[in-house]
């Protein structure tokens, strides 16, 4: 019998994630993506339990800075913590569709996996664009559900187990392909588009990235898959396993609004 619906803690959750090889890897294409420079105001929307905060901030030292905002105490309590020898980090309770910064005021922003849960992704965008300096540059990085693939013997299954997550577990589940087009309409240049599409050879650390055995059971319990999809499931965790996903990375900037670019890439 699998396990229910009993979630990780959110902030270990959330460092197993960034711990891990494909965590890493698209990590390092965000900040390299973000072209950070010493002196640089750094803004941080959802910064989480603020995993990556002081690594940017030893990137715009001396004189720059980061700014981490959430609007979870708990989070903000982690981060706290985590940045508390940070001198260059500060951290502010606040909401990423009313940012508690002035306008003109950052130069880099960032947000990881969190336009995916908000309410309306062009407010958020909006409002980067209010509190950015001219030439500010955002990077965005954010799942496409629907590119959830789970190898196995049935893969009607595996599609209907996609189809819940990102139609009934996540409230903006196709939001990654959706980014560019986003950006421009919130008068944003484009400038870089890349997918990223890690391979998972571990159940294990499948199952922690995308809760499958919980989510098998929420979908039996809504209907989408009936019981025989607990044995379903058990057979894929007995392996030989691979799941993958696709992951967008979209960095955009203040422009003028004449010169929009758009670039392609691809990352793996």
């Amino acid at each position: 019998m699998i396990d229910s619906r009993s979630r990780p803690d959110p902030i270990v959750y959330l460092d197993q994630v960034a711990a891990s090889p494909p965590g890493r890897a698209y990590k390092r294409q965000v900040v390299d993506l973000l072209d950070l420079r010493p002196g640089q105001r750094v803004l941080d929307l959802g910064c989480g339990p603020g995993t990556d905060l002081a690594a940017m901030a030893e990137v715009v030292a001396p004189d720059g800075s980061v700014v981490g905002v959430d609007r979870d105490p708990v989070m903000l309590a982690e981060a706290r913590a985590r940045t508390a020898r940070h001198r260059l980090v500060e951290i502010r309770g606040g909401d990423v569709h009313a940012l508690p910064l002035p306008d003109g005021s950052v130069d880099r922003a960032r947000a990881d996996r969190v336009l995916q849960h908000v309410e309306d992704p062009s407010r958020v965008l909006a409002e980067f664009r209010r509190v950015a300096r001219p030439g500010g540059r955002i990077v965005l990085a954010e799942p496409d559900w629907e590119g959830l693939l789970v190898d196995s013997r049935d893969p009607a299954v595996g599609r209907e187990l996609t189809r819940f997550i990102a139609t009934e577990r996540i409230r903006n589940g196709t939001v990654g392909r959706g980014l560019a087009r986003l950006c421009a309409e919130a008068g944003l240049g484009v400038r870089a588009v890349v997918t990223v599409a890690p391979v998972y050879r571990d159940f294990a650390t499948a199952d922690r990235v995308f809760g499958l055995r919980r989510n098998v059971t929420r979908a039996i319990e809504a209907g989408f898959l009936d019981a025989g999809a607990e044995r379903w499931i058990e057979d894929v965790a007995a392996g030989p396993f691979l799941a993958t996903t696709l992951l967008f990375l979209v960095a955009a900037e203040v422009t003028n609004g004449t010169d929009v670019l758009i670039g392609e890439g691809s990352g793996c």
